[in-house]
C-alpha cells in the first residue's frame, strides 16, 4: 500500500517549516509528499525547496495562483497529481506526531475513510515555536499550552475501542485518511465551495451517501494546530447553504472537483532526491 501525504498551505512559511520538519521525523514515512499550496508567494516556495532536496521521499509543490480562499481547488490539484492507492490530509499548520502516519495506514480499510482531529496548541506556546524557543517534535498531551488533550493522547489500545464505538461526526480536512478510487468516485471536494466552511463536511457527506463508512481515528493520529486568528466567514452562510443542498439532493458526486484536474499534469513540481 502507497500514501500520499498532502499538506494544505498559504502564506505561513514559518508554520510550514514546523509541520515539514515533523514528517522528516516519522516513524513511517509516507510514499510522497505533495503540498497543496492555495497560492502563495516565494518564501514558501524557499521552504518547500529546501524540504525537497533533504526529503527521502518525492516532494512535490502543487501551486495555484492566489484568486482567494480556494482550499478545496488546490487539494484537488494535489489529489490529481498523487500517485499513491491512498490519500493523507493535513495542514501545514499541524505539527505531527512521530507515528502520525503509521497510526493512520493502521486505521485504513477497504470501504471506509478515516476522519481525526488534533490538539490545539497556545498563542503563547505557538510563537516560542515559532521562534525556535522550543522543539515542535517534543510536544505532548501534557505539555504546557495544549488544550483538547484528549485530542492529543495516544494509547492504541483506546484507539482500537473508541473506533468501535464513536459515532460519526462531521471530518476535519486537517486530519483525513481517504483511498484515492473512492475520491475519484465521489469528484473530490466540490470547488464551488470558496471561502472558510462546510467543504470537508460535504465531502464526507458525499462519502457516505456512496456507502463509505467512516472510521474516526482518536488516541492514535495525533496532530498539534498552531494558533491562529480565525479565517475571514464572509462565504460561511452560503458554503452552508451548498452544504444543506448536497444534504437535500442525496448527492454522491459534485459537479465541479476532481475530474478537472486529473488530466493535468502538476503545475509546479519539484524535483526531489530519491
Amino acid at each position: 500500500m502507497t500514501v500520499s501525504l498532502i499538506i494544505a498551505t498559504y502564506n505561513w512559511p514559518r508554520a510550514l517549516d514546523l509541520c515539514l520538519d515533523s514528517v522528516m521525523r516519522q516513524s513511517t514515512m509516507p510514499s510522497e509528499i505533495l503540498i497543496a499550496d492555495d497560492g502563495s508567494g516565494a518564501s514558501t516556495r524557499e521552504v518547500v525547496e529546501r524540504f525537497a532536496a533533504l526529503s527521502p521521499v518525492p516532494l512535490r509543490h502543487i501551486w495555484h495562483e492566489d484568486r482567494g480562499f480556494r482550499a478545496a481547488a488546490i487539494r484537488n490539484r494535489a489529489i490529481a497529481a498523487s500517485q499513491s492507492d491512498y490519500v493523507i490530509l493535513v495542514d501545514g499548520d499541524m505539527i505531527l506526531q512521530r507515528d502520525f502516519i503509521r497510526d493512520h495506514l493502521g486505521f485504513a480499510k477497504k470501504g471506509y475513510y478515516v476522519s481525526g482531529s488534533r490538539g490545539m496548541i497556545s498563542a503563547a506556546r505557538t510563537q516560542e515555536l515559532l521562534d525556535g524557543n522550543h522543539p515542535g517534535h517534543a510536544l505532548s498531551a501534557w505539555s504546557k499550552g495544549i488544550s483538547c488533550r484528549g485530542n492529543a493522547m495516544r494509547n492504541p489500545f483506546a484507539a482500537r475501542l473508541y473506533r468501535t464505538l464513536a459515532p460519526e461526526h462531521n471530518p476535519r480536512s486537517c486530519n483525513m485518511g481517504i483511498w484515492r478510487d473512492d475520491l475519484i468516485r465521489v469528484n473530490g471536494f466540490d470547488e464551488g465551495f470558496e471561502g472558510w466552511g462546510f467543504e470537508d463536511t460535504e465531502l464526507g457527506l458525499r462519502l457516505r451517501n456512496s456507502g463509505i463508512r467512516q472510521r474516526r481515528i482518536k488516541f492514535q493520529g495525533i496532530a498539534f494546530h498552531l494558533y491562529h486568528g480565525k479565517a475571514a466567514r464572509d462565504n460561511c452562510k452560503i458554503n452552508e447553504r451548498r452544504y444543506l443542498e448536497s444534504l437535500r439532493a442525496h448527492r454522491t458526486r459534485c459537479e465541479k472537483g476532481l475530474d478537472s484536474h486529473l488530466a493535468e499534469t502538476a503545475p509546479d513540481t519539484l524535483p526531489s532526491k530519491h
